[in-house]
């Protein structure tokens, strides 16, 4: 079973895995907006009770020397008025292909909405692009809807957002 273990977005681990996820041929739409460029996480809207990352540990033990980093994914808390429910928002969930069809991306994604909960949070949003369709497929069949576009992401096509509470 994988462990999910909070890290700064400047761990070694997690710039690991997020140059690998900004790598990855999924994200060959990339190729259709000429000026697309990663966008790295700010380390201070990763940190409690900001955000967090997660870096997803394939091993026994954290400090199992056979362990191997297979993924990633973080949340953020996004600014909203007093009268709009706390929100935040997942960000560079991936898996490396290799661990696909385990269902731990599924069991990623549950721990960063358990922790964004826990921080409070009452909705959580994400977007992705249309060719990520095992994403959305992932996305849907875990509750989430589509909505309106919440943010200026050129690289995004869809929107979705999850209730997670009345917080």
């Amino acid at each position: 079973m994988p462990q999910f273990l909070a890290v700064s977005v400047a761990d070694a681990a997690a710039l690991a895995l997020l140059n690998e996820y900004f790598r990855s041929p999924e994200l060959s739409f990339r190729q259709s907006h000429g000026s697309y460029h990663p966008t790295y996480p700010v380390a201070e809207q990763f940190v409690p009770p900001q955000g967090l990352f997660l870096v997803v540990l394939d091993g026994q033990a954290a400090n199992d020397v056979g362990g191997t980093y297979v993924g990633c994914g973080g949340i953020r808390r996004l600014q909203t008025t007093t009268n709009e429910p706390v929100c935040f928002e997942v960000k560079h969930l991936w898996m490396q292909p290799r661990t696909r069809g385990r269902g731990w991306g599924r069991m990623l994604l549950a721990a960063l909405e358990s922790r964004a909960s826990d921080l409070g949070a009452a909705e959580i949003v994400l977007d992705t692009n249309v060719s990520l369709s095992t994403a959305g497929a992932l996305y849907h069949s875990t509750g989430y809807e589509s909505i309106p576009a919440y943010n200026d992401n050129p690289n995004a096509t869809h929107w979705y957002r999850k209730r997670l509470s009345a917080n």
